[in-house]
């Protein structure tokens, strides 16, 4: 799961607006902060953030390969935090994870996984391996994958 979260550069995170609706928000900042624990940060969250900071904290972290059509789902209950050792923590990791720039960071928001499960396609209904369902999405994209950092 952690080896997903770290090479896929975008992920999805659903939280619930104060009227009960739901609020689905692309992430590319979300990572791996501990064993328990996963960390975005909130450069444009402002919707995701107030539901949180209105007290519905329940989120939903999606995290797929777009090409093996293959991830996680995340729940847990999430927390902003906007100053102290964590904000200042996050900054760093943020920093030296891909040179953000702190100011650009209203805060951050760690999850606390509380359940996990395999996302998988319908692609594989078929019996289709991984090899062959990559082959598909990259033919399918026009696109090569890169050799795989060991």
């Amino acid at each position: 799961m952690k080896r997903v979260v770290s090479e896929q550069r975008l992920a999805y995170v659903a939280s619930v607006c104060p009227d009960g609706s739901p609020n689905l928000s692309p992430k590319g900042t979300t990572a791996v902060w501990d064993d328990d624990h996963l960390i975005f940060a909130h450069l444009h969250s402002h919707q995701t953030v107030a539901n949180i900071e209105a007290g519905n904290r329940l989120v939903e972290i999606n995290v797929v390969d777009p090409i093996l059509r293959k991830g996680y789902r995340f729940k847990g209950r999430a927390t902003v935090h906007r100053e102290g050792p964590l904000y200042d923590e996050g900054l760093r990791f943020y920093r030296e994870r891909s040179g953000l720039d702190p100011n650009r960071v209203s805060a951050i928001v760690l999850v606390r996984v509380e359940g996990a499960a395999p996302l998988t396609s319908p692609a594989y209904d078929d019996s289709s391996t991984e090899e062959e369902v990559e082959r598909r999405s990259l033919d399918l994209y026009g696109l090569a994958r890169m050799r795989r950092r060991p």
